[in-house]
């Protein structure tokens, strides 16, 4: 599609066409106007870009703006987008009155299968920061990941939480937000941690699974990645997946990195946390 090769192919009419190019400028003019027609009454808009995910092809206005190429290129029009975004609310007199939400999927990869010279200009700008691995990983560059709050009057500007959240949390929060109540089968796993979204309270959740081809559990300042026998290294991103035969536990207060694993140190806190992690992955978990 567009001179570009991707996994799966298209199939439909010309209306059914894109072009790559056009992407950012395209979903960002709808969701403005998303906006625009229901600025009189409550809406709620995912915003879901293409910016940064691969195959990265910024617009020509953006192309060549950055010195990283065209995945440092694909970040300043996400920029942009989020500034559209963002400008449309203050234009309309709604910030005051809306919670906006970012955040990513997962860590970071550099190369991803398309050679745009990413891993090339990277210089000494490390993505996942000190957090080890990336996208694909069970470490915490792989899944720890950014969640940013703006709403005016309600959460503190320039405020950090160290509450410990999962997206999934989004179900249960949004619902009390908005004075409604999720359905029984609805997103089980799901919290009420509106107090931590708002800076209200600094208390997150006891617990938290993470999930990269195996499981590991957080509990506090402690994290569990479960035995696996699989690939230690993803070939085709240069990641480490966080996979060993033997358990391994970090305490992320000390060491965010994961550089020091306290397995054989701590083998009673290793079996609590495997009886629990075993217990959470057969058990249906919101109140």
């Amino acid at each position: 599609m567009n001179g570009v090769p991707r996994i799966g192919y298209m199939t439909g009419g010309k209306r059914a066409l894109w072009v790559d190019e056009d992407i950012a400028e395209v979903i960002t003019a709808r969701a403005t106007r998303v906006m625009e027609k229901n600025k009189a009454r409550p809406f709620f808009l995912y915003f879901a870009t293409h910016d940064i995910h691969v195959p990265r092809l910024p617009n020509r206005r953006f192309a060549g703006k950055t010195s990283m190429g065209p995945r440092g290129d694909a970040i300043a029009e996400l920029d942009w987008s989020v500034g559209q975004v963002l400008g449309a609310l203050d234009r309309h007199g709604l910030a005051r009155n809306t919670l906006v939400i970012f955040s990513s999927d997962n860590g970071p990869v550099v190369d991803d299968g398309y050679r745009d010279q990413a891993a090339e200009k990277l210089g000494g700008h490390k993505p996942a920061g000190l957090l080890r691995g990336g996208k694909y990983s069970k470490f915490e560059g792989g899944t720890r990941v950014p969640m940013m709050l703006r709403w005016p009057g309600h959460v503190k500007p320039d405020s950090l939480s160290p509450a410990l959240i999962s997206q999934v949390d989004l179900y249960s929060s949004l619902a009390t937000l908005t004075g409604q109540t999720l359905a029984g089968e609805a997103a089980p796993d799901s919290f009420d941690m509106l107090p931590a979204l708002l800076g209200e309270s600094k208390s997150g959740r006891a617990w938290l699974i993470e999930h990269a081809g195996t499981l590991a559990l957080i509990e506090g300042n402690w994290k569990l990645i479960a035995p696996s026998n699989g690939a230690r290294v993803n070939a085709n991103t240069n990641t480490e997946t966080g996979n060993d035969p033997q358990p391994q536990l970090y305490d992320t207060s000390q060491d965010p990195g994961e550089n020091n694993n306290l397995a054989a140190q701590n083998p009673q806190r290793v079996q609590l946390m495997t009886a629990a992690l075993d217990k959470l992955r057969a058990s249906r978990t919101r109140p």
